[in-house]
């Protein structure tokens, strides 16, 4: 089998071999949660999925920090590669493993200990507590699997093993949507089951993955002292990335509070749909993101501008198409995507059909800010990219929410969305001229 070159091959022809293996592995990732709240909403009630809305932040953090030290790491691993620097490179995969160690250790100790006040704190209340507390345990439990599994996708695809990271989250996703149906329907498990399902998941994933330490072609090998410098490296480089994946669960935490003023439980499990669906548009767009990555690492660690900015202009086409599909689904099946996970009555439909039709005019926009996002970080511009990432998941969305919804009531929580993403495209394309015009996007 021919090894990839990243620095010579036809760029749409390597685009497009890291396009489906990498959308594919983001994809079935969301499914993780997509597979529990259609069940939950089926087998359980609308009340669970409320209450597992109020925990993704907590999964958003688990698997979030997988991407911190996978993505952060992996963009420097590629980079000391293009530059011929195996040694590094080496030492960048070693560091990031043993931080992966340590922050899944702080997790599982911190969750039991504190589970009570966080979950409170999400908005936990005595109407789903029950229902929280048996999702919320053993998802606390699995960080280390959430963690890892993020982790090890980074760095397999980024070590040129995308079809190994493809199977292993299709495996992994696969598996979680067959054992939430056995745990939740044969089993009578509940939502125990789905968190259980979830976890087993993750681990199949990882599995697979590990298969590729076992590969001639591997190259992720532990070398080098750990040094702390270098796990700085790691963790601000991979910053964006980490905030790209809480800003979701951010934004969760903040609507559930709005909606939870505003309309009551009801709010939260229309908003429950909403999230999913925006979860998986959030996945495929950072999927498209994600194979362009290890392509402008590598050219920017060698110098080559141009084949920089030709997988960025395949990945921006990439990014627009999948938004604009995604936002006429929005606009012109409101009902049916509501009716994928409850059966839902007039209450639902009167709440959920707006709000589904002005949320997803959202994602025309979403997916460019992913892509400027990561290739401010492959070209190694990480406040750039930390800048993209405080707007639409902090600082717009987080001001946004309170101050719309003062003026339009709840369809201006509806309404955030959209004017936060197509306000951060602008900073975005002003960033983008910026480079430009600096030229430290080695046009020469």
């Amino acid at each position: 089998m021919k090894t990839l070159n990243l620095l010579e091959d036809n760029v749409r022809s390597l685009f497009l071999k890291y396009l489906i293996p990498s959308v594919s592995a983001t994809f079935v990732t969301s499914i993780y949660i997509l597979a529990d709240t259609v069940m939950i909403g089926r087998g359980v009630g609308a009340v669970g999925i409320a209450a597992l809305n109020l925990l993704l932040p907590l999964f958003s953090l688990f698997f979030g920090t997988g991407v911190l030290l996978g993505v952060g790491g992996g963009v420097l691993f590629s980079i000391s590669k293009g530059k011929g620097e195996e040694l590094e490179a080496k030492g960048y995969f070693t560091v990031g493993f043993a931080c992966a160690v340590l922050f899944s250790l702080f997790y599982v100790a911190g969750g039991f200990l504190f589970f009570e006040p966080v979950t409170t704190f999400l908005g936990n209340n005595e109407s789903m507590s029950a229902l929280v507390e048996q999702y919320g345990r053993i998802l606390v439990a699995g960080a280390p699997a959430f963690l890892f599994s993020a982790f090890l996708q980074a760095f397999v695809r980024n070590d040129k093993a995308p079809k190994v990271a493809m199977a292993a989250v299709i495996s992994g996703g696969v598996s979680n949507v067959v054992l939430d149906y056995i745990f939740i329907f044969p089993m009578k498990m509940g939502m125990a089951g789905a968190a259980a399902a979830t976890v087993i998941g993750s681990l199949v994933t990882i599995l697979i993955l590990l298969s590729h330490f076992f590969s001639p072609s591997n190259t992720l090998k532990f070398a080098g002292k750990l040094s702390v410098g270098r796990a700085g490296k790691v963790i601000s480089n991979g910053l964006s990335s980490f905030l790209i994946e809480m800003s979701g669960g951010i934004i969760i935490f903040l609507f559930n509070r709005q909606l939870l003023a505003y309309v009551g439980n009801l709010g939260v499990v229309v908003y429950g749909i909403i999230s999913n669906s925006a979860l998986i548009v959030s996945s495929v767009s950072n999927g498209i993101a994600q194979a362009a990555q290890p392509l402008m690492a590598v050219n920017f660690g060698a110098g080559n501008g141009k084949r920089i900015r030709e997988t960025r202009k395949y990945a921006l086409s990439a990014e627009f198409a999948a938004g604009a599909l995604f936002m006429a689904a929005g606009l012109l099946l409101p009902q049916m995507i509501t009716e994928i996970f409850v059966k839902p009555d007039e209450e639902i439909l009167t709440l959920a059909v707006p709000a589904v039709r002005v949320y997803f005019l959202s994602f025309t926009a979403m997916g460019a800010n992913l892509l400027f996002s990561t290739y401010f970080q492959s070209v190694m511009k990480p406040l750039y990219a930390l800048v993209v990432c405080l707007l639409r998941g902090i600082a717009l969305s987080g001001i946004l929410v309170f101050l719309l919804p003062a003026v339009l009531g709840v369809n201006g929580i509806w309404l955030t969305m959209p004017v936060t993403e197509f306000i951060t495209l602008a900073v975005c394309i002003a960033l983008n001229i910026r480079i430009c015009e600096s030229k430290t996007d080695m046009r020469k």
